[in-house]
């Protein structure tokens, strides 16, 4: 007779089983098991092989009569059968059999109302550590009797059999709502756990009236909370990680009627070529035991992390508990934000670095979700800047349709009578190779001054190609900085820039066109002939 576990899911037959152990515990289990290293400072540093970030192109999602009109299916949330989705859950099973399995029960959300029980169970410790990080940790009385509405079971070592199981490849994320079970394997990524349950957060709570956002979120001395929203290298972790404010997280929050609150417990950073200068809470943490550090090249004798190498990927990652940023929120909730800035990073360099939205613009910008990615940053790309639209600014991981999101972001700007930015990270005097990046020390005065309440009754003038209100003068930023233009040395090249960006968002928006109202597109952009 199989001996049964008391994890649930059919996981029989284990080696043992290592439930919430400490952070020290899952640092010896991982180097006794050669997962790692631990750098200069005490970070636990994994290198994840082949699979550098997430494979979004292997995820799936099982069609069944929960999810068949629920779900926008497409390329992004791509179907799998409830046979196939079964047909690996076996075979991971089997494989997991006499071996050791790690488990960590957390929460997924800060507001006690909406927060979800989460239990990942993986392969190797060092997954555990990251899960045990990246998610909110109960307290002991909250691990009485902790039942899971959520499990993930994670297994690198596990291959799918693409010409047998009908998938794309060897690597697979499989997300069964009807089961409220998540298989992840032949990827040693540990993004996969983080956003597999941002995922099943955008899918469950929009249900409980609860608008789930790919954002950042902070508050000032004032108690007014901003959000802010934006792609992988736009900034939202950067801008949002301000020693002069306090920090409900980094990337995903819930806006309820009661105000917003963290999805997470901790931050998944971006560290190539960190600054301790320029981003000195979030350097830190790279030197810090219990950090996480994913793809990051050690100096041989010293061990000491050169965060500017980036010899194994651009996407070099720091994982760390919230409560390392020595200005986090305690409780990772605030009252409803009083300002959303969207974030774009865009490598053509013809967007303003500031401007505001109208609440109708807000929808558009939501809803196109523009980013530029540049070489380097993404495997496949080519040396010209390529337009990326991820609508909601998340569009990978949102399983419902767009307009389901952004009708609840409209109510609420509407409600708590929001101001609105879009904020540009990117470049400045030309595209990507010739122009530069915004100064960062710029984007952090601009931002500063939007939140507070410095540029809401200033000067404005509208940009020529998208219809942006630009102000005309930001305390400590050069004039010339804020009019995109004026920092190119050839006008007309950069009237040409500007005219192709606009005409990939118009296209771009032609998805949404019949869904949404005459006051959004009208206030969308409409490029010039």
């Amino acid at each position: 007779m199989q001996k049964q576990t008391a994890l649930g899911h059919g996981l029989v037959n284990l080696a043992a089983i290592h439930h919430n152990l400490s952070v020290p515990e899952l640092y010896e289990h991982a180097i006794r098991q050669g997962e790692g290293t631990i750098a200069a400072g005490g970070a636990f540093v994994a290198v994840t092989g082949q699979h550098t970030g997430r494979s979004p192109k292997d995820k799936y999602i099982v069609r069944d009569s929960v999810t068949e009109s629920s779900v926008n299916w497409g390329d992004v949330n791509v179907p799998v059968s409830e046979a196939v989705f079964d047909m690996v859950h076996q075979r991971m099973l089997a494989y997991l059999q006499g071996r050791p399995a790690y488990v960590v029960d957390v929460f997924a959300g800060a507001d006690p109302e909406f927060r979800l029980p989460v239990r990942v169970v993986t392969e190797q410790a060092w997954h555990n550590l990251f899960a045990r990080n990246m998610f909110i940790r109960p307290s002991p009385e909250d691990l009485v009797g902790f039942a899971p509405e959520m499990t993930i079971l994670q297994a690198p070592g596990l291959v799918a059999m693409p010409e047998f199981d009908g998938l794309r490849t060897s690597t697979f994320v499989l997300v069964n709502f009807k089961k409220r079970l998540v298989l992840i394997g032949g990827t040693s990524y540990a993004g996969e756990i983080k956003k597999s349950v941002f995922g099943y957060l955008n899918y469950i709570l929009p249900d409980r009236g609860v608008l789930p956002m790919h954002c950042s979120a902070n508050i000032g001395r004032n108690g007014k909370s901003a959000v802010f929203f934006g792609l992988s290298g736009t900034g939202k972790t950067t801008l949002s990680a301000d020693g002069s404010r306090t920090l409900i997280g980094d990337d995903e929050h819930g806006w309820s009627s009661r105000g917003i609150f963290n999805f997470e417990g901790g931050c998944y950073a971006k560290v190539i070529k960190l600054s301790s200068q320029a981003e000195p809470e979030i350097w830190e943490t790279t030197r810090r035991f219990g950090t996480v550090l994913e793809n990051v090249v050690l100096e041989p004798a010293t061990r000491i992390a050169d965060l500017d190498d980036g010899r194994l990927t651009e996407n070099t990652r720091a994982c760390y508990p919230l409560d390392f940023i020595a200005n986090a929120s305690a409780t990772g909730m605030a009252d409803h934000p009083d300002t959303v800035i969207m974030l774009t990073a865009d490598a053509f360099g013809v967007l303003p670095p500031i401007s505001r939205l109208s609440p109708e613009q807000a929808m558009y910008h939501f809803l196109s979700g523009y980013t530029a990615r540049v070489a380097g940053t993404e495997k496949g790309l080519g040396s010209e800047p390529q337009a990326t639209f991820s609508t909601c600014f998340g569009a990978p991981f949102m399983p419902r349709h767009p307009t389901v999101y952004a009708k609840m972001l409209g109510e609420r700007i509407a409600q708590n009578k929001v101001k609105c930015w879009l904020v540009n990270t990117g470049w400045s005097g030309g595209a990507y190779g010739v122009g530069e990046r915004i100064r960062i020390a710029h984007t952090r005065a601009m931002v500063r001054a939007a939140l507070d309440g410095n540029l809401s009754d200033s000067s404005m003038q509208q940009d020529g190609h998208f219809g942006l209100h630009v102000p005309e003068g930001v305390p400590d930023v050069p004039t010339d900085v804020l009019h995109a233009k004026r920092t190119w040395t050839d006008g007309k090249a950069y009237d040409e820039a500007a005219r192709q960006v606009a005409k990939r968002f118009e296209a771009n928006f032609q998805q949404f066109e019949g869904h949404v109202g005459a006051d959004i597109k009208a206030a969308g952009i409409h490029a010039a002939a």
